[in-house]
């Protein structure tokens, strides 16, 4: 086995194409949760000109690529998965049957420790690596596979009121506003900047950090949204009443799967639950554009619980060499993480900490309303 560690953009157009083919053909390889956009080329690279050290270790067994593990490099070899904090798929690309050392492969890139936060599955070696360290969270899809009106009968099977408020929704949104238009990939970048605004507004709103306050994720976002090539997309999903968008989404898609990212909706029109209409709609248009399942990403939200036909499992966690540089940062973030899963998963911390958050965000928002007041005196 011979490893190499190479910048994104010094790969050859050979192992470009190798990256993608494993990932094309992950799903008849017994491995489909590879073809997730996140582990692609094209996501490694663009995260590469807004983040230093990002590298890409090749593998190579009998001269042909193996695998392929992108990662983020610090200058003390502490190792980071691709976007960390953004990225909601992470792990090494690799062919069916190959085998790995989590250790040598990290020796090999340099590293003493690599993070992750959103570990696909099937990575054994890196969470037998980590030595018991690792916890699995899950992360709802929705399948498409047999159409959008398969998903759409067990919507109604399984959750009938859901189902039915959420037509019934939309068709009073047309009624009061004018007639609903669903545009599943749009190509206006002003469309693009109202998501953002909209999502930055829930940011604070909620009392959350606001990830568009970071130019590296704004800059990240608007690369994606100009990438395209034949096994992968940046795509921007409006719904609009009467030619007004009232709710959005940007995602990415490989062949055969949409990563949900970044969904938002105008509060103004919060009463017909847009950011629903929105997901049935990109339901019916992924399904029609043969896509297998919409990845909603690891998270506790009833909108996925209602929407969701099963669930993956995604892991957080390290693995590390023995050294003295990885014993410091786990010692730096092993509490921090454990304090927000436990409160993230048991709710009666998670709802008294989620209403001193949105009570944090009105308090930002009435600062912030005083300051302009003040300037405009």
């Amino acid at each position: 086995m011979n490893i190499t560690v190479h910048r994104p953009g010094e790969l050859t157009a050979a192992d470009r194409a190798a990256w993608t083919a494993l990932q094309s053909k992950a799903h008849l390889d017994g491995a489909p949760e590879l073809a997730n956009p996140f582990l692609a080329p094209e996501f490694t690279l663009a995260t590469a000109h807004g983040r230093r050290g990002v590298r890409v270790a090749v593998v190579r067994e009998e001269g042909d690529p193996a695998a392929f593990f992108p990662f983020q490099r610090s200058v003390t070899g502490v190792g980071r998965a691709v976007g960390l904090g953004v990225s909601d798929c992470q792990g090494l690309v690799h062919r069916p049957g190959f085998r790995w050392d989590a250790r040598e492969l990290l020796r090999a890139c340099g590293l003493v420790l690599w993070e992750f936060d959103h570990l696909v599955g099937g990575q054994g070696p890196f969470e037998a690596g980590a030595g018991g360290g690792v916890r699995a969270f899950p992360s709802p899809v929705i399948d498409v596979d047999q159409g959008y009106e398969a998903y759409l009968g067990h919507l109604r099977e399984r959750s009938p009121k859901f189902t039915r408020t959420t037509l019934a929704k939309e068709r009073r949104l047309g009624r009061d506003h004018g007639a609903v238009r669903y545009v599943h990939d749009e190509r206006d970048p002003t469309a693009l900047a109202a998501l953002m605004g909209w999502k930055s507004a829930q940011y604070r709103r909620t009392g959350r950090s606001d990830r568009f306050a970071h130019p590296w994720i704004t800059e990240l976002v608007r690369r994606l949204f100009h990438t395209r090539t034949g096994s992968f997309a940046g795509v921007l999903s409006v719904l609009y009443a009467a030619d007004v968008p009232v709710a959005a989404h940007f995602g990415l898609r490989s062949e055969r799967v949409l990563a949900c990212w970044f969904p938002a909706y105008d509060p103004a029109f919060a009463k017909y639950s847009p950011g629903l209409v929105l997901h049935l709609r990109m339901a019916e248009a992924a399904a029609a554009d043969g896509i297998a399942y919409l990845d909603l990403g690891r998270g506790q939200k009833d909108y996925k619980d209602s929407l969701k036909t099963r669930e993956l499992a995604v892991s957080e966690g390290w693995v590390a060499l023995r050294h003295p540089v990885a014993l410091g940062h786990r010692a730096r973030r092993a509490p921090v993480r454990a304090l927000r899963n436990t409160v993230l998963s048991r709710p009666e911390f998670f709802g008294p900490a989620d209403k001193l958050l949105k009570r944090i965000g009105e308090i930002r928002a009435l600062g912030k309303e005083s300051r302009n007041r003040a300037v405009r005196m």
